[in-house]
């Protein structure tokens, strides 16, 4: 027995050292190409790692920032709510000195109106009186909050310009003489001076009611002689407020009116001395105007009026045209 060993026989196949040395090569290059793909997957796997690495820090840091967002949506929401309630607050008194501003403008009005018109018993009421027509009749005809705001301050000061008139004349008794009515008219003009350059759309808007109340519809009104729409629309307004308060209350020169007589005057000076659409209006609201008077001032009962009725001397040439 000899100690070589004999080649293999597989399946009856007898292989060599020559193929197991091939069969080794081939074995070779397969475990070092696996090799190399086992080191490209394992490469893959750290890029993987790290972009999850990255990707887990990212969310971590949006997560952070998200609570750190809430957090700072919190604080800037109870700023937000403290900042309202100051805010508020603070509305609260503006609207509060608003209005102490307000009352203060319509006190010094109202003392400048009473300077004006000193030695009138009935002046305190003619100024209510007048104020609350005057608003009525804006309200009717369409003002908004704003213009009623300005009337009811403005109005009072129609007459202001009696400050530079005689009290011989603005007291007489009786009828006017020509020269004295001329000297009456000049109340429009001294009142617009006074009341000349404002500051305020309030003094303005009361420059040209003291200016323009005496205007007629029909152009024949003084100082100016304007007529229609010229005329500014709250100076057609206290026009027909004054003219009523006029004839309804006492004055030096005749004793109160009746209601009826009162509407019936106005009525005739509808398209003459007065705006039209302002009559009818008036006319159509007389119970209105009639519980302001009654609310203003304690009337007399209007029977006794109408028994104590006379005609002045001043209002029986308008009645006779």
């Amino acid at each position: 027995m000899t100690d070589e060993l004999e080649p293999e026989n597989v399946g009856d196949k007898l292989f060599s050292e020559e193929d197991y040395y091939k069969f080794y090569l081939k074995e070779r290059e397969l475990n070092r190409a696996l090799e190399q793909e086992l080191a490209f997957h394992r490469v893959e796997l750290e890029k993987f790692k790290t972009e999850a690495a990255k990707a887990y820090e990212l969310s971590m840091s949006r997560h952070r920032d998200n609570a750190m967002m809430s957090a700072q949506a919190d604080k800037i929401l109870k700023d937000l709510h403290v900042v309202n309630r100051n805010l508020r607050q603070k509305v609260k008194e503006l609207d509060k000195a608003k209005k102490d501003i307000h009352e203060a403008y319509k006190d010094t009005i109202n003392r400048l109106v009473l300077a004006s018109e000193y030695k009138d018993n009935d002046t305190g009421d003619h100024i209510q009186r007048m104020t609350s027509y005057c608003v009525f009749l804006a309200r009717l005809n369409g003002f908004d909050a704003h213009q009623l705001d300005e009337i009811e301050l403005a109005a009072p000061m129609h007459d202001v310009g009696k400050i530079g008139i005689k009290d011989s004349i603005l007291l007489k008794n009786g009828k006017l003489t020509d020269e004295e009515f001329n000297e009456m008219k000049k109340h429009t003009t001294i009142g617009a001076d006074i009341l000349k350059n404002p500051d305020s759309p309030i003094l303005e808007c009361a420059r040209q009611i003291a200016l323009c109340h005496h205007e007629k519809w029909n152009g024949r009104g003084y100082p100016n002689g304007i007529s229609g729409a010229e005329i500014p629309i709250q100076a057609r307004i206290v026009a027909v407020c004054d003219t009523f308060d006029a004839l309804t209350s006492k004055r030096p020169y005749k004793t109160p009116y009746p209601i009826d007589v009162s509407c019936d005057i106005i009525k005739k000076g509808r398209g003459e001395d007065f705006d039209p659409n302002l009559v009818d209006l008036f006319l159509t609201n007389i119970d209105g105007f009639v519980a302001i008077k009654n609310k203003v001032e304690d009337s007399a009962d209007e029977a006794e009026i109408k028994a104590n009725f006379a005609w002045s001397e001043r209002d029986k040439e308008v009645v006779a045209k």
